[in-house]
């Protein structure tokens, strides 16, 4: 992602300061927002963000010491390429099969023999992808050493052979760790804990024994004699996400937003659906009707209960608790 031109823009709402960029780590501070909602994003990117992984595998042959299930684990940790994952349905919620098909799905190819007297080694270099598919970048294995060979599959001897066929599916980490699209995403906040957040367990001297952060060089130290302040909150976050590959941390952070973006708007829409969908009396839960006194149009005012007694009276008939008078010593509604 480009970020010439961001400098000058208004400090109003969120504001995300870029420290460094690269292609498998963003290190970044966002200020603006509170703690849960920095603390929400962090496990939205670990936990929710979708990517493409290899969930299925069809094993046509094996001869090689290694189990099924073991070269079919290993084959599901391979990253592949997720960029723009979206193109993707879920297979669950596809309306083209019931199993697998080019909408929800990506067809990977592995067939490797030895033949000669050396051990032989199987990359992810060696899955093929087959076409169709969603679109040219999913489903490609990600591949980031200088030689271009991947992740090492399985070894093979003379005359051993393995031909899978491999399916990729669109996942989050929340179902299984292979779609995680990042392995890690450091957080921090309060590096010199002004906010007492931390206790520090100690012998001699904590300052020595808990060394600082390098983020505490962001932040003013706190002063000797300084008072407490009981409202402070935190107000800067310090993050740093780390790729698997499968995605650029940019794009993972950009898809984690929308993701939280929609859970939010869905919570908002069932209140908004629990305020609004008693129209036709089939919607949101609502008080009794039928009060006897005091109500207005027919309808009580949500303090009677379901027995049909009016105002602040029990199913027992009064005011009163079926011991006698309430805890506070009244017996009924004032």
């Amino acid at each position: 992602m480009d970020y010439d031109g961001m400098d000058g823009l208004e400090d109003a709402g969120p504001r995300v300061t870029v420290r460094q960029a690269s292609r498998d780590r963003a290190d970044f501070t966002m200020e603006g927002v509170d703690l849960s909602f920095a603390n929400s994003l962090r496990r939205t990117l670990l936990a929710e963000v979708p990517t493409m992984a290899i969930d299925l595998v069809e094993v046509q042959a094996n001869t090689s010491s290694l189990a099924d299930e073991f070269i079919a684990h290993r084959l599901g940790l391979i990253p592949l390429n997720s960029k723009n994952v979206n193109d993707v349905s879920y297979t669950r919620e596809c309306e083209f099969c019931e199993q697998y098909c080019e909408h929800c799905s990506v067809t990977l190819d592995l067939h490797a023999r030895c033949t000669g007297d050396e051990i032989m080694k199987v990359y992810a270099r060696d899955l093929v992808v087959s076409e169709p598919r969603p679109n040219e970048w999913v489903g490609m294995p990600v591949i980031t050493d200088s030689l271009g060979l991947g992740s090492v599959i399985c070894k093979l001897r003379k005359d051993q052979e393995i031909r899978m066929k491999c399916i990729a599916k669109k996942g989050i980490a929340k179902e299984h760790a292979k779609w995680a699209p990042v392995s890690a995403v450091g957080f921090e906040y309060d590096p010199h804990n002004k906010l007492k957040h931390l206790d520090y367990w100690y012998e001699e001297d904590p300052a020595k024994e808990w060394p600082k952060s390098a983020n505490a060089a962001w932040e003013d130290a706190p002063q000797d004699g300084e008072p407490f302040d009981y409202a402070a909150q935190p107000g800067k976050f310090y993050f740093d996400v780390e790729s698997v590959g499968n995605l650029e941390p940019d794009a993972v952070v950009i898809e984690g937003i929308k993701v939280l973006q929609q859970k939010l708007a869905l919570i908002i829409q069932e209140l908004g659906d629990d305020r609004n969908g008693d129209a036709d009396g089939f919607g949101a839960p609502r008080s009794p009707e039928g009060m006897q006194a005091g109500g207005d149009y027919g309808m009580d005012q949500g303090y009677t209960t379901p027995f049909g007694n009016t105002g602040g009276q029990t199913m027992y008939g009064g005011g009163t608790t079926p011991f006698g008078a309430t805890p506070y010593g009244q017996s009924g509604w004032q």
